[in-house]
């Protein structure tokens, strides 16, 4: 059965937009599709990602962004393993590499991370380079339970409830005007139109500081342009 979660943003205390989830099966394979609507305190803005990828072990068989209003993917990763090869496309640019081993993308190591009982500390690889997953202690959001992790780089923080079902309660991702908190309503998804119905956690225990670790981005965040 599918799944759909919603989340608020906030970007300092102040809302910055909302985010939806739909998770559903799909010829054999998993299909995550997140759309962002960035508003209120960070510039306005839409980002849909999608992502194909196995249901077992979560890693990717395609991975596509896109910006505004525009259905049509401006970035694009295709991991046939038919052929062997890793195919990228940017705009008009395509380029090929081999793929050597698995890998993941932006959203299934986040489902990667939710479906692991306990993550250790690992490395996890990505088009461009390799993740880095730190294991922090634990937290709670909304007052459930919640293991936290780290990756870097990047600087990102990600929240997964102990108990099933294991949801994604909060992400965090530094972006070019502050780290963005998206944090899981509970109650009923929130429209981008409707700012005044704001309802994050705002007690929730913050991860702990890390200004070393916070520079650098991570695939996804918040951007003033397009991917460069």
């Amino acid at each position: 059965m599918p799944e759909t979660f919603g989340y608020e943003l906030t970007l300092g205390g102040r809302y910055a937009g909302v985010q939806e989830w739909v998770i559903r099966p799909d010829k054999g394979q998993l299909v995550a599709r997140v759309q962002t609507d960035f508003s209120g305190a960070l510039p306005a803005g839409r980002r849909i990602q999608e992502s194909r990828m196995q249901p077992q072990t979560f890693v990717s068989a395609a991975y596509a962004e896109a910006e505004g209003q525009s259905r049509r993917p401006h970035f694009e990763t295709i991991f046939d393993e038919r052929s062997g090869l890793v195919t990228l496309r940017q705009g008009k640019d395509e380029a090929s590499q081999p793929l050597l081993t698995p890998h993941h993308d932006p959203l299934s190591l986040l489902l990667w991370l939710r479906a692991s009982e306990h993550t250790p500390e690992d490395t996890v690889r990505l088009v461009g380079g390799v993740v880095h997953v730190q294991v922090l202690p634990d937290s709670s959001v909304h007052g459930l339970p919640a293991h936290v992790y780290f990756l870097r780089p990047g600087g990102a923080y990600v929240y997964v409830e102990a108990q099933e079902p294991r949801r994604l309660l909060r992400l965090i991702q530094p972006s070019d005007f502050g780290p963005v908190e998206a944090t899981l309503n509970l109650e009923r998804p929130r429209s981008a139109a409707r700012p005044d119905e704001r309802g994050a956690d705002r007690g929730a225990q913050r991860p702990p500081e890390k200004p070393s670790e916070r520079r650098g981005g991570q695939s996804g965040k918040p951007r003033r342009r397009g991917r460069g």
